[in-house]
């Protein structure tokens, strides 16, 4: 693994995450999704200006550019150099997500980034926290919520799925961590009682 094999896998990474879906998505229909709600470039956000149905393409498209940071890696090099790689990508297209270049630095969550790259890097610890996540948000109806129960479910099945060791628990660690701090304002409000719901 050269330092010019990490620079490159870790620039594509950040560049496709930094492309905003939800921005691109609420623009086409003419809302400015910076300056709506509580102004995350995010599926949930879009889901509330615009409703489900263009929620749901951010959602994909948010997806799509995790899968693609981290299958290409794995697709190209394979093995444990190629799972390795895929992290990185991974990690980069987070990043590029949640501080985009494009958008002065600012960004969603990740969850729905995180979510996509998991399917190539380690899927039955995705369908795991897609459960937590699921069985949270459809009890309470708080998309934070789900998300942060997600985020601790990362490092949980990867030490149990891996054990120690592994790259992938180290990735269950960052990524768990980088989603919940996203998630501070959602906390904050959570403890003041403000957080905003889906419940009708």
């Amino acid at each position: 693994m050269t330092s010019l094999t990490i620079a490159i896998v870790s620039i594509v990474g950040y560049l496709l995450g930094a492309i905003s879906f939800a921005v691109l998505v609420a623009r086409s229909q003419g809302v400015d999704i910076l300056k709506y709600g509580s102004g995350n470039p995010g599926a949930t956000n879009v889901t509330r200006a615009l409703g489900s149905k263009y929620g749901n393409i951010v959602f994909a498209g948010d997806a799509l550019k995790g899968a693609i940071a981290a299958g290409w890696p794995m697709f190209v090099f394979g093995g444990d150099l190629g799972l390795k790689l895929g992290i990185i990508g991974l990690i980069a297209a987070i990043i590029g997500h949640s501080f985009s270049v494009f958008l002065k630095f600012k960004g969603g969550k990740g969850v729905a980034t995180t979510m996509g790259g998991l399917v190539a890097i380690m899927p039955i610890v995705l369908l795991i926290g897609v459960a937590a996540w699921a069985a949270i948000y459809f009890t309470i109806r708080m998309v934070a919520i789900a998300s942060i129960l997600f985020a601790v479910s990362l490092p949980v099945s990867a030490y149990l799925l891996y054990g120690a060791g592994d790259p992938r628990l180290t990735l269950g660690v960052v990524l768990g961590v980088l989603i919940v701090l996203r998630h501070r304002s959602n906390i904050v409000r959570m403890l003041q009682g403000t957080e905003n719901s889906f419940k009708k």
